[in-house]
């Protein structure tokens, strides 16, 4: 009985019990990754995550499936539905990229989400071992790179640093020394000046690492440019 099942289960043919084994474990991978986005916040989690690889699967064993019954094996290709899994989940991809107000987060997520069709894909052509091997790679991919970016403080992130002094200022380079001194670094520069109400308003385009010591620096910046309001943000904003 065990043997049948194996049998079963590993056969190229689509059978009952082959197409269940396969949809049970797409569905237990894809939520195994899924876990991991959850944890960390994101809108595509376990029940996202688990539907893409088991419906992924499901369009390969569709794929197989046709062929093989109707055509015999000979003339069919049972890539050509499979085959649409991989763009059309792109769709489900770009629904997972949110952009906040200059900012965008979420392309690891859909990243993940392509990479789990793909998964799901290799589950319905019966790659076990290889489908749990990518598996536990994306696991990886996810929580491991990140500490190690964390540990050796490789994340650089793209921020708006905003300065509104009183009366029209004709040199910033104070401001651009003291962001300098705290390993930031300056891309562009955008600055308005208000002669109605004799201000000055620059907008730093930066990129700095997670370490940054704040309110000290807007302190120095207030000390040497006599600035009314500094502000830390990611929309640009004249």
């Amino acid at each position: 009985m065990l043997d049948y099942i194996y049998q079963n289960i590993i056969s190229p043919d689509v059978n009952l019990i082959g197409a269940v084994t396969k949809l049970v474990l797409s569905l237990l991978l894809g939520a195994v990754i899924g876990m991991e986005r959850r944890r960390k916040g994101q809108i595509a989690g376990l029940r996202t995550f688990a539907l893409i690889s088991m419906g992924a699967t499901l369009a390969m064993l569709i794929s197989i499936y046709i062929p093989q019954e109707y055509l015999g094996l000979k003339n069919g290709d049972p890539g050509r539905i499979a085959a649409q899994v991989v763009s059309g989940v792109g769709f489900l991809g770009a629904g997972a990229i949110i952009q906040m107000k200059g900012s965008v987060r979420g392309l690891t997520t859909a990243a993940g989400i392509w990479m789990t069709a793909c998964i799901g894909l290799a589950v319905g052509a019966g790659m076990y071992l290889i489908s749990i091997i990518a598996t536990l790679l994306i696991i990886f991919i996810l929580v491991n790179i990140e500490r190690i970016e964390l540990r050796h403080n490789f994340l650089w992130e793209s921020k708006i640093i905003r300065v509104k002094v009183h009366g029209i200022l004709n040199d910033i380079q104070a401001v651009r020394d003291i962001l300098e001194s705290n390993d930031i670094h300056i891309s562009d520069e955008y600055m308005k000046y208000d002669y109605d109400n004799q201000l000055t308003i620059v907008n730093f385009m930066v990129r700095s690492k997670g370490n940054i010591d704040v309110p000290s620096m807007f302190n120095d910046i207030k000390e040497k440019s006599n600035a009314v309001s500094i502000k830390l943000t990611n929309e640009m904003n004249m």
